[in-house]
C-alpha cells in the first residue's frame, strides 16, 4: 500500500475545502471539511446519519458527535467546530433529509451513503483541480487534522490519543514528522 500525505500548505487546504463549495455540490464540500475537521476514518465518516449530527426536536445542530469507531469499536466523542455546523447547514438546506438519511446520501437513489470508492473519487478530483502535488486519499484528509494541530503546537500525546495510537512514536512516523523535523534541521544555514 502506498503511504499518502497530509496537506502541508494551509493554502492547499483552503483550496481543497472551498472547491466544491464554489461548485455548489455542497454534500462532497461537507466531506472534505469533515474530514479536515474530525480526524475521523472515512469508514465512520461514511456511516454518519442526519441523527449524529442534528437534533430533529428542536432543529439544532449537536454540539458533539459519539460514534462507535468501525476499526477499533472504541466510543469517540468528537465537537462539532463553526466550520463543520457551517457545511451541514448547507446540506440541510439542500438535502431535506430524515434521521435516518446518511450524511453522504448518493444520487443513485438507493437511500444508502456513497461508497468509500467515491469518497475517495470526491477526494482525488479536488486535490487534482487544485493541482495537489502529494499523494491524496480519503486518510489524507485525517492525517492533516493531526498534522496541523502538531504545527500549532498541540500535544501530541492529546494528538495520539484522538488517533488512538499506541505511541507517539506511531503517531510521529502517521503524519511524517520524523521528516519534517529532519528537512527543517537540514535545510538551516550554519555556515
Amino acid at each position: 500500500m502506498i503511504a499518502v500525505e497530509p496537506i502541508r500548505d494551509k493554502k492547499d487546504i483552503q483550496a481543497i475545502s472551498k472547491y466544491y463549495l464554489k461548485q455548489g455540490q455542497f454534500r462532497n464540500h461537507l466531506l472534505i471539511i469533515i474530514g479536515l475537521h474530525t480526524a475521523l476514518r472515512i469508514s465512520d465518516i461514511l456511516r454518519l446519519t442526519w441523527h449524529d449530527v442534528y437534533d430533529f426536536n428542536s432543529n439544532t445542530y449537536k454540539k458533539h458527535i459519539t460514534i462507535i469507531e468501525k476499526k477499533t469499536k472504541k466510543s469517540k466523542t468528537i465537537a462539532l467546530n463553526k466550520q463543520v455546523i457551517k457545511a451541514l447547514c448547507l446540506c440541510l438546506e439542500m438535502q431535506k433529509p430524515t434521521p435516518k438519511t446518511p450524511l453522504f446520501l448518493s444520487k443513485r437513489g438507493t437511500g444508502k451513503a456513497i461508497s468509500r470508492i467515491q469518497a475517495y473519487r470526491i477526494i482525488r478530483s479536488a486535490s487534482e483541480a487544485i493541482k495537489l502535488c502529494i499523494r491524496v486519499s480519503c486518510h489524507s484528509l485525517r492525517k492533516t487534522f493531526g498534522y496541523h494541530a502538531w504545527k500549532n503546537k498541540e500535544s501530541l500525546a492529546v494528538i495520539m490519543d484522538i488517533f488512538n495510537h499506541s505511541s507517539l512514536a506511531i503517531t510521529r512516523r502517521y503524519l511524517g514528522i520524523s521528516q519534517d523535523d529532519q528537512d527543517k534541521l537540514y535545510l538551516k544555514q550554519w555556515c
